[in-house]
């Protein structure tokens, strides 16, 4: 949920083809309307949307994790039960929730080891503890009432069944929130199989709630990273169904079937990734050459960046931090690493609270925005002997060194904001001079021998799922994007959709834009003929071109 701050965006320029068939699109939409009030054929939306490819970053791109770790054998039961505080270099460390009705805890046997059964008789899942479902039904009704458009959109859509025959294996966060993207894809036709995309974002009685449903779920709180893996096997290793769609947040789901299962991937027919660091691997694959497959960049849509990772990381940065250390932020001084769109909202957040709010960034452009809304752009080591708070989301890796560390003030406190636990570099706190303590769940005070503390929350990993929650309303935004971005590959003609990374189609983001505003009973807008005209623009969008910066 976060993006890489300062990251050079692929170009998206348009071949006079593509700007025909784009031209070719808008007149076909043109009779279509996205009111509250109006009916929309999913079969034709889907076959209207066609994304725009994009060119490969030119940068170097984010490796994967050496194979050797990851993929070099099966996992075994050997050290499954291995606690959190193991180091990882895979997103399986990336985050957690602080939202789960139960601690893991409670039980210790490993659900691996336990034989459960939902009051259908299946035993297709692995979950904590099935007899939660009620709870995380709750939570899962709770979550609907302020997910309104993804709800309508499952209304309007699931008489015709778009995704009748798809066969959709996931692997994100498992909360009440994303439990209701899966169960609108059931509703529209799609048989889902699903697992947790990191090993603590986990809701266990929403995990349950869906097992207790039918959905084949595997997945809880607290896993191993061999749990994590194997869960990811049981998704796409079972007997007599077979994935033909990839819905991923991270891509470890995708490099596991790339890797473990390379037949079943040459047969699917579209991966949908949300994140940043999944899209990253996605263009790697692509620029080798290996990427047999069309795939969906939902993290650099404009309904994700613009709303996901501002919005959602401006109110829960406060929360999270709150929660774990009751800090208050009048007059303390924050540095936040990385002023792309996750990087704005926190530093929005803490600045309007009295925080003394210093950026650094590698792009020029990000810091010019940065001077420009009021804030200091400074290297991390001018000032890292005075602040109280330093805060990463850059995507990036080892943003935070061991010497920075040990160069840090009494009591400051270190988290990380970004999709990956790779921004800190906690790994070189686990040495034997250095002590830890457990303070509460998710705050570790780092000793060192003369007594200084520094306080890592989520030992680096994601803040806001792993310490608090995230707005129910924001995800849904995303999570109709995701939904609408499966449609669109799995209905598409043949031919349509290369083997390459395409951006969503700015008529898509406009219309999942369109389903929020009932929210805020807001009132659109209409361009007379006259104007339309004066503009050049078809009278129901698209409004701004491809290119356009938001």
């Amino acid at each position: 949920m976060s993006e890489t701050a300062g990251e050079a965006k692929p170009e998206v320029k348009q071949a006079s083809k593509e700007v025909k068939e784009s031209e070719n699109v808008a007149e076909k939409y043109s009779a279509m309307t996205v009111s509250k009030n109006s009916d929309i054929n999913m079969g034709e939306l889907a076959s209207v949307f066609s994304a725009v490819p994009t060119h490969k970053p030119v940068k170097k791109q984010i490796q994967f994790v050496e194979e050797k770790q990851e993929f070099s054998r099966f996992p075994t039961k050997t050290g499954r039960r291995s606690l959190s505080r193991s180091i990882s270099q895979s997103s399986t460390d990336s985050y957690s929730s602080a939202a789960s009705y139960t601690d893991s805890s409670d039980d210790e046997t490993s659900p691996r080891d336990k034989t459960q059964i939902n009051s259908k008789g299946s035993s297709d899942f692995c979950v904590k503890n099935i007899k939660q479902a009620e709870f995380g039904r709750r939570e899962i009704e709770i979550a609907e009432q302020d997910m309104s458009a993804l709800i309508s959109l499952r209304k309007r859509a699931q008489s015709e069944k778009p995704l009748a025959g798809a066969k959709v294996v996931g692997c994100t966060h498992i909360t009440a929130q994303t439990a209701v993207l899966i169960e609108t894809l059931v509703a529209l036709g799609a048989q889902c199989r699903w697992t947790a995309c990191n090993i603590y974002s986990t809701q266990n009685e929403v995990a349950a709630a869906l097992a207790e449903k039918g959905v084949a779920v595997f997945a809880w709180k607290g896993e191993s990273e061999d749990d994590f893996w194997w869960c990811i096997d049981r998704c796409v290793n079972t007997e007599g169904w077979q994935p033909n769609m990839i819905l991923d947040d991270g891509g470890d789901l995708t490099h596991w079937v790339y890797k473990k299962y390379p037949n079943v991937f040459k047969k699917i027919r579209g991966i949908v990734e949300e994140s940043v660091t999944g899209v990253h691997r996605l263009y790697q694959l692509s620029k080798a050459g290996k990427l047999c497959v069309p795939a969906m960049n939902v993290n650099d849509s404009v309904t994700k960046q613009k709303f996901d990772n501002l919005y959602c990381c401006r109110e829960s940065i406060l929360d999270g931090l709150k929660r774990t250390t009751d800090v208050m932020f009048g007059g303390k001084q924050v540095v936040v690493c990385g002023y792309g769109e996750v990087g704005k909202g926190c530093s929005a957040a803490l600045k309007a609270l009295g925080a003394v709010v210093y950026v650094t960034e590698i792009d020029p452009i990000c810091a010019l925005q940065a001077c420009m809304d009021g804030f200091r752009v400074v290297k991390l080591n001018e000032v890292i002997r005075l602040v109280d708070v330093i805060i990463t989301c850059t995507g990036n890796k080892n943003v935070v060194t061991r010497d920075q560390l040990d160069r840090m003030k009494n009591g400051c406190i270190v988290c990380n904001m970004g999709h990956s636990n790779t921004e800190i570099d906690v790994a070189s706190l686990r040495t034997p001079e250095l002590t830890w303590e457990r303070v509460r769940s998710q705050v570790d005070h780092v000793i060192w021998p003369d007594g200084k503390r520094v306080i890592l929350l989520a030992e680096g990993r994601l803040l806001n799922l792993s310490c608090s929650t995230v707005p129910t309303f924001v995800l849904s935004i995303t999570a109709t994007t995701q939904a609408l971005a499966l449609i669109e590959l799995y209905n598409a003609p043949e031919g349509r959709y290369k083997q390459d990374v395409y951006l969503l189609p700015k008529k898509m983001d406009e219309y999942v834009a369109s389903l929020h505003l009932a929210t805020f009973d807001a009132h659109l807008t209409e361009l007379t003929d006259e104007q339309a005209k004066y503009l050049g623009l078809n009278k129901n969008g698209p409004f701004k071109p491809n290119y356009y910066r938001y």
